[in-house]
């Protein structure tokens, strides 16, 4: 099945305008079509095709676990913020045909689409990268999207609400110990925030806060790679209120019981997070193009060696980072959203709007949110912690969203009025939220994962 007009000819023989097809809505994908759009001015025909109708802003997604955020603050409808130029596809892209100038993709309700393209957009994003650890598979969620915030913040209020009706001293440790592994962004901030959520939800339960046993495991430095401020500040942040900071450790195996680190240590637990890091998305690999560690490999103007037409960028995209010759840029939302504007003119010079460019970049420095009253911050590189830095985060969190900007603030200022909500709505079983996105059939367990016929 076709939508309509997708094998209309080009526009210069009186049919359709030229048609740009953008594969992923986030950070890349967004900023492209939003450039685009402002420069072709309703000359072009934007398609963006993805599984969600919505832009997520993934770096506050530790909130919407930690039961601040409703998840509707952080994912922004692309219909509200796009132009009414740009068209949503939803749905997976399944198949591409560089030759054709060809896409296929299957629909929320199983209907498989094709259409035609003047120019292609690869910006499908990252997903987990599953070490071959025994047991991941099985005993383990990761953190990348709205079912899996949502299922951990249901997850932990069960957790909690176990323990409390638990006789057994072994189980009740057990399901108030939570394993991290992985102390990048992702994994810092989840665990800053979940254990500041399941102190209070044991306050609420009757149970001791300091029960609650907050374990992240590093084979590197809490944040390594980023400025050397906000590595040394969220450490001592979090080695100060009780967390247990594993760094230069790896997890060897999981199993029904827990898991079992490096240095033999083994964590009797329910809860497993794997937030080690990520890798491009799968569809690269089909393609005949050339890939680095599977990012598609792009010239500085962000196109496809060899294929004028297309364009790669975001994590998708192996782009030369000028500041460090010989290298690639980092997977961060920062170069994406600086890559997807790129790209929107660099597609509307291809089309005869302007003039291309290369990618350059200055970095604005970074923050992160540690729970509470707790950040650390260095914009332009100045070092920030404490109250200045949480409100430095906050407000560039703010500047950076596209929408949803005061009711995001609204849910910060009752969060700082009144207790967390602490339902349990069980709206995302596990099997939904499979680490692994190409074995979608594998359960996840005895960890506080049920099986696919048990309660959520």
């Amino acid at each position: 099945m076709s939508i309509p007009g997708a094998d209309d000819p080009v526009d210069g023989h009186g049919a359709r305008p030229p048609r740009v097809v953008i594969i992923g809505s986030g950070f890349a994908g967004f900023h492209t079509a939003k450039s685009l759009a402002r420069r072709m001015r309703g000359a072009v025909e934007i398609v963006v095709v993805s599984p969600t109708n919505y832009f997520l802003y993934l770096p506050l997604l530790p909130e919407v676990a930690g039961g601040i955020l409703e998840p509707r603050r952080i994912a922004v409808a692309l219909s509200d913020a796009l132009p009414s130029c740009v068209r949503h596809a939803p749905g997976e892209v399944d198949d591409i045909d560089l030759d054709g100038r060809e896409i296929g993709w299957l629909d929320p309700e199983g209907v498989q689409h094709r259409m035609s393209y003047d120019r292609l957009v690869l910006t499908a994003g990252s997903v987990h990268k599953v070490m071959p650890v025994p047991g991941i598979n099985q005993y383990a969620v990761g953190f990348r999207g709205v079912p899996e915030a949502l299922y951990l913040r249901d997850h932990l209020i069960r957790q909690i609400d176990l323990a409390a009706m638990c006789d057994d001293p072994r189980e009740r440790a057990a399901r108030c110990t939570f394993v991290v592994v992985g102390a990048g962004y992702t994994g810092t901030e989840v665990a800053a925030q979940g254990q500041l959520f399941t102190r209070a939800l044991a306050r609420s339960r009757g149970l001791d806060p300091d029960e609650m046993r907050w374990v992240l495991v590093s084979r590197g430095e809490v944040l390594a790679g980023l400025d050397a401020h906000l590595s040394r500040t969220a450490d001592a942040v979090l080695r100060k209120r009780g967390l247990e900071v594993h760094t230069h450790e790896t997890m060897e195996e999981a199993t029904e019981e827990g898991v079992l680190l490096s240095s033999g240590e083994r964590l009797p637990t329910r809860t497993l997070l794997w937030c080690v890091g990520v890798r491009a998305d799968p569809l690269i690999e089909s393609l005949d193009i050339a890939v680095d560690g599977g990012r598609v490999v792009v010239h500085e103007t962000l196109q496809v060696p060899g294929r004028p037409e297309l364009y790669a960028c975001g994590d998708a995209a192996a782009v030369p980072d000028p500041s460090r010759p010989g290298e690639y840029t980092a997977m961060t939302a920062q170069h994406a959203v600086r890559q997807g504007a790129l790209a929107g003119r660099n597609l509307a010079a291809s089309l005869g709007h302007g003039s291309a460019r290369p990618y350059r970049h200055r970095d604005l420095g970074f923050v992160v949110d540690l729970g509470g009253f707790h950040a650390a911050a260095a914009p332009l590189h100045v070092p920030l912690t404490g109250l200045p830095a949480k409100v430095v985060t906050r407000a560039y969190h703010l500047a950076a969203m596209p929408g949803n900007r005061l009711r995001t603030a609204a849910d910060w200022a009752l969060e700082a009025v009144q207790p967390r909500q602490s339902a349990q709505l069980g709206l995302v079983r596990s099997p939904a939220v499979p680490l692994d996105t190409a074995s979608p059939e594998v359960p996840q367990h005895h960890l506080g994962f049920p099986h696919a016929s048990g309660p959520n």
